[in-house]
């Protein structure tokens, strides 16, 4: 099953790289246009192992966002957001950087959200339930993220749970139930 859905994640994500190329190179021009800084924000997360790696992202703040304001915490009107970060925040197009951490095998379509490496703890203080988490890879979406995924940012024992209910219940079809209502949720916004 997890051969399977590794194959599926780095065919598809190969092929949406491509259909997508358009998409990638007009958001980029739009980003380099609209604010100073590089178009890619990299941060360190936690995946699968305790592995720490770097995730991808379009970068929808201004440069050193983190050490300002609200730190990792971002609400409606967060003045650090760019005009274009807005958007692209909007559609979840920040997040197509994504399908690189798929293709390097740091990350699946569907998992739980690989957590920063010191927020909300270091990983030395995960529980013992938290830390299965880490037995997968990380997801561009999860079953946490189609339950409340801002709201759950500033609740990551609340969280914790929904990532353990889809570990628990993992499955082809949960994860397809999970993609498709990841692309509802943002067609609706």
């Amino acid at each position: 099953n997890r051969f399977i859905k590794r194959f599926f994640d780095f065919v598809t994500a190969l092929v949406a790289l491509i259909v997508l190329s358009p998409v990638l190179a007009i958001t980029s021009l739009a980003i380099k246009l609209d604010s100073k800084g590089p178009v890619i924000f990299k941060q360190k997360r936690i995946g699968k192992d305790g592995k720490v790696f770097n995730i991808y992202k379009f970068r929808s703040m201004c440069v050193g966002a983190e050490g300002k304001g609200s730190g990792v915490y971002s609400g409606k009107n967060d003045a650090r957001v760019t005009k274009i970060g807005k958007f692209i925040r909007a559609t979840s197009i920040d997040e197509l950087p994504q399908l690189v951490n798929i293709l390097d095998g740091d990350m699946s379509f569907v998992g739980p959200r690989p957590p920063l490496t010191y927020h909300p703890w270091p990983i030395e203080e995960y529980s013992e339930q938290q830390l299965k988490m880490f037995l997968v890879r990380p997801g561009i979406t999860g079953w946490a993220q189609v339950n409340g995924r801002d709201v759950l940012a500033a609740h990551p024992t609340l969280k914790a749970r929904y990532d353990a209910y889809y570990l628990h219940n993992m499955s082809l079809w949960m994860d397809i139930k999970i993609f498709f209502l990841t692309i509802f949720k943002i067609l609706k916004k």
